[in-house]
């Protein structure tokens, strides 16, 4: 059921009417708002006619939020219309009579014959572009609840919404943790309406399909899939939907939220969202064929389907010559392959394996390690916690603080440990290699599955040689070619070659120069999978 408000042992709605037997309790059903609503009927909890009906059910709905406010005024040329605006104190501006809209608007009904308000509300008569009038009291919360206004005027039996000013927000600010060297300066919001415009911004087209819904019983989050009506598959589009409404929870506070709700394969470390904090990052990606789910109070945007060459490649790919860019690709998968083998492969070698070692190599890591007390796989596994140990303290200081403790840690600590014999100069080297390599990945939530991964193959290395190394590359392999992310094989495009009707697009590891770059990747429609040609020719690579 909806909100109600209770005399006796029967609950009375604001419009005087009583609900049924038996459904007064509904609402602690464990089915939630949306089931509460289906279970009313024709039972709504309508918007009575009596200001004094509606100011009691708002009290006593409201009872203990000081934020929320409500002013009783007079209306109409005659001034005798009793009138309530409702609003979150933050959302209305102070300067309500002088500057606002809101303002203004109340000054033209003060200017309006008492007896036409009533016809002049209904009919929108004063063009106000974002009022609503409402007969149900629980959307009129909802609308209050998300930042607007509510205007009561005593025997009009609905609720009027204006917009206000909302809650309030950071603007536009620059991408933090995708910063580029060229391209656009801009960053998601907080904001998810912000959002949405900034996206549009780029992407002028009635194409450009944006559905909104509401999440979280209680947050009451909205959240918006952002997508190009005539390249997404429709059943991909289904597909999400029903992954998010499946879920009943108390509240959306983040996308990364939503990211581990509808993860199919949810005990993967490997993600199955990329994510943007680039407006113009997801206007290509949707261009691209994918969908775009933004959600308010967040400011990274979920990207599906994914694959994993889509994490190695930066945002500002697509400005640059194809040359560089090529040879930028191919060096993060190798600093991926380092971040993940090279503590393990360290350990192989020295441990089983010397002989493919150069002597004077090998009589330099003999000779580093004289006094120390550690077995070489402690020795390693050591040092890797303490970087660890040394990024996590950095993200969580302030600012000015967080480049000093990697100062500090780096350089000091380690110093001192190779001074006292603690740990060989060596396994400075690789530990600090192996951070270095992690940080070249261009997504972080890409890198966390290789900086956990590590572990297990330094077990590997350390009891079982580079036959453990092959052996835990060859699972993981596996364990990557078994992942689906929305219908798309994880390890596209390298795994999708044989498919009935692929093309390949040709900007994987290798990219080919932007004039040669006509496909669309394998997330878009067969029939729409050409997004470039010359001017009155055809697809200039040829169908």
């Amino acid at each position: 059921m909806g909100r109600k408000r209770t005399t006796g042992s029967r609950s009375v709605w604001p419009d005087g009417s009583r609900p049924e037997a038996g459904t007064a309790d509904r609402g602690n059903a464990p089915g939630g708002k949306e089931d509460r609503r289906e279970n009313r009927g024709t039972m709504a909890c309508k918007v009575s006619s009596s200001l004094k009906k509606n100011e009691a059910w708002l009290n006593e709905q409201c009872a203990g939020c000081a934020d929320i406010l409500m002013h009783r005024m007079k209306l109409g040329q005659e001034m005798d219309v009793d009138a309530l605006l409702v609003h979150i104190e933050v959302t209305v501006s102070n300067t309500l009579l002088e500057d606002s809209l809101m303002g203004r608007l109340l000054n033209r009904l003060r200017e309006i014959p008492s007896g036409d308000l009533a016809t002049v509300l209904d009919n929108n008569a004063l063009g106000v572009s974002d009022a609503m009038a409402f007969g149900d009291m629980d959307q009129a919360m909802d609308a209050l609840l998300a930042g607007n206004a509510l205007l009561f005027l005593d025997g009009y039996p609905k609720v009027l919404k204006i917009a206000a000013k909302g809650y309030p927000s950071m603007g536009v600010q620059k991408a933090e943790t995708e910063k580029a060297l060229r391209g656009s300066r801009e960053g998601f919001t907080e904001s998810v309406k912000l959002n949405e415009a900034l996206i549009r911004k780029r992407i002028r087209s009635t194409g450009l399909k944006i559905e909104e819904s509401p999440l979280g019983e209680r947050s009451n989050t909205m959240t918006a899939l952002v997508y190009m009506e005539d390249l997404i598959y429709p059943d991909l589009l289904e597909k999400i939907r029903a992954e998010i409404r499946q879920w009943e929870i108390d509240g959306i506070l983040d996308t990364g939220m939503l990211e581990q709700l509808c993860q199919e394969h949810w005990l993967s470390p490997f993600p199955q969202f990329e994510t943007t904090e680039r407006p113009d990052r997801a206007a290509m990606e949707a261009l691209n064929g994918r969908i775009v789910l933004l959600c308010d109070n967040s400011p990274t945007a979920l990207l599906f389907p994914t694959t994993f060459n889509d994490f190695m490649q930066a945002g500002e790919d697509r400005y640059h010559w194809f040359g560089m860019v090529t040879f930028l690709r191919i060096l993060r998968y190798l600093a991926m392959a380092a971040a993940l083998l090279i503590s393990g492969c360290y350990l192989a070698v020295t441990y089983f394996h010397t002989q493919i070692l150069p002597t004077n190599l090998l009589l330099s890591f003999a000779e580093a390690r004289k006094g120390v007390p550690f077995p070489g796989i402690i020795e390693i596994l050591l040092m890797e916690l303490a970087f660890e140990l040394i990024r996590e303290a950095g993200i969580r200081m302030p600012g000015p603080l967080g480049g000093t403790i990697g100062i500090v840690g780096g350089l000091i600590i380690g110093d001192a440990a190779v001074s006292a014999n603690l740990v060989s100069p060596m396994a400075v080297v690789v530990v600090a290699f192996s951070a270095l390599s992690s940080f070249a990945i261009p997504r972080e939530e890409f890198s966390v599955p290789f900086r956990l991964l590590k572990y297990g193959f330094i077990f590997l290395g350390g009891a079982f040689g580079i036959f453990g190394i092959v052996l835990g590359v060859y699972l993981l392999l596996g364990h990557l070619a078994g992942l689906i992310s929305f219908g798309i094989p994880y390890l596209m495009p390298f795994v999708g070659k044989g498919l009935q009707d692929y093309r390949d697009p040709g900007d994987d590891v290798l990219r080919r120069p932007f004039r040669l770059l006509t496909l669309r990747p394998v997330f878009a429609r067969r029939d729409q999978r050409v997004r470039m040609r010359r001017k009155g020719g055809d697809d200039v690579r040829g169908q």
